[in-house]
């Protein structure tokens, strides 16, 4: 069992007496330091909740730390050996990314080019504006191609990506409704889509007819809709087997996609894969020079960044936190100052030097964890309460707690401005002479 000295044992019950004999002073000297610990740990609890949210966004882009990434080239006998190499293997999935409406035949789709609803200005997203320019006069006017002359009708256009298997081992998305992609059984030829909030955001606002249409098809299938997910992404996107998708697709036009090419993700353990992959591309002449696997490393590749601004934040606070130093050492000159006499008599009945400084950094390491405790807790509520009032904007707020890091921050900022404040009146009192008992 751990057991204290007895001058340390000694030194806490004298400190602690003196913080309840002077309430009204300890309050004060709490106040002075309360603003720089609760800085301290406000920036070490806005630092590891940051850095939190920036890697949850981060692996739902690009994905977990550890995720090994690899484009295939969009050669369709080697885009078919890496579809059957991963596809129903643990630690393995193929994305493929299509272009689809769902709608009305023969109309624009509300939001061209996979827009966002709410930003559904062209722009980037639209589709490219076709120029004549005279060359005889140089002047260049826009010339409406016959799909621009098609009216708008109840039709919506998204990004379809097509996985092998399931992708949320590598990219957590977070479930808003309904189920997710089922990759057991046989391809259904009616393909199940699951869409992100941006996507169901457009069926909730319009009425769509279920027929989709995607380039190279041979007819258009009805699509059914089994749940939706929040992937982080603005733009409206849907989620299929690739399989169900390739049922409605000839060979010849099923590799046809946008995007840079069939990206296969492995997770670490699935190295036999990974190899097998690489040497059916290698024999089907696929260069080496187009085949390279990246590890997903974001943790490392924001560490920099978010460091910077912590030190940052962190120096203001330390500046702070000096001022409530400062006011501890103010208060405790004038606490050994008044006590010049309890100090005297007791070193004449024999008490050591080292005991009268500790009494004294007793009180002062008590207060500074006393306000550390006190700045930990409005720190746990405002955090609570910030996650209850945003939660419903920011999802990844609803699972936050409180950063432990930030309570190891708080509690050593109040002992490290307890010693800096207590260390001086600690040094004067062991030094007082026995004789001041004598003129007292």
């Amino acid at each position: 069992m751990f057991r204290l000295s007895g001058r340390l044992r000694s030194a806490l019950i004298i400190g602690g007496q003196g913080i309840r004999s002077r309430k009204l002073r300890t309050f004060l000297s709490m106040i002075s330091l309360f603003l720089g610990v609760l800085a301290v740990v406000t920036v070490q609890a806005v630092a590891e909740t940051a850095n939190t949210l920036r890697l949850a966004d981060l692996e739902l882009h690009v994905g977990k730390d550890g995720t090994r990434q690899m484009y295939v080239p969009p050669m369709a006998d080697a885009m078919d050996a890496a579809l059957t190499s991963v596809a129903g293997r643990p630690g393995a999935v193929g994305m493929m990314q299509y272009q689809a409406i769902i709608g009305e035949p023969n109309v624009l789709p509300i939001n061209q080019g996979a827009a966002p609803f709410d930003n559904n200005d062209g722009g980037y997203y639209g589709p490219a504006m076709e120029m004549y320019c005279d060359p005889v006069t140089g002047g260049c006017r826009p010339v409406q191609n016959e799909a621009a002359a098609q009216p708008k009708g109840q039709a919506i256009e998204l990004v379809l990506q097509g996985l092998t298997g399931d992708v949320r081992q590598f990219r957590p998305f977070r479930p808003v409704a309904g189920d997710w992609l089922d990759f057991g059984g046989e391809p259904s030829y009616s393909p199940r889509l699951v869409l992100n909030k941006e996507a169901a955001k457009g069926f909730s606002r319009y009425r769509i007819p279920a027929e989709m249409r995607v380039e190279g098809a041979t007819a258009n299938p009805t699509p059914r809709i089994v749940g939706v997910i929040d992937d982080g992404n603005s733009q409206p996107t849907a989620y299929v087997r690739v399989d169900e998708m390739r049922n409605w697709m000839p060979r010849t036009t099923a590799n046809q996609m946008y995007g840079p090419g069939l990206q296969l993700m492995f997770a670490p353990s699935a190295g036999e894969t990974e190899a097998l992959v690489m040497r059916k591309l290698t024999a089907l002449g696929v260069p080496a020079d187009m085949l390279h696997v990246e590890t997903v490393n974001a943790r490392k590749n924001i560490a920099g960044e978010l460091a910077i601004m912590r030190w940052i934040f962190l120096g203001m606070a330390a500046l702070v936190l000096l001022i409530g130093a400062a006011g501890i050492l103010n208060v405790g000159l004038a606490t050994v100052g008044e006590r010049v006499e309890e100090f005297a008599l007791r070193r004449a009945v024999g008490t050591p030097r080292s005991l009268l400084a500790g009494i004294v950094l007793a009180e002062t390491l008590l207060t500074g964890l006393l306000t550390a405790a006190a700045a930990i807790g409005l720190a746990v509520v405002a955090l609570d309460v910030g996650a209850g009032l945003l939660g419903s904007r920011v999802p990844q707020l609803q699972d936050m707690t409180f950063p432990w890091q930030a309570g190891v921050a708080g509690v050593i900022a109040g002992l490290v401005a307890g010693l800096l404040g207590g260390l001086i009146p600690a040094i004067r009192a062991a030094r007082i002479p026995i004789a001041t008992v004598m003129r007292a």
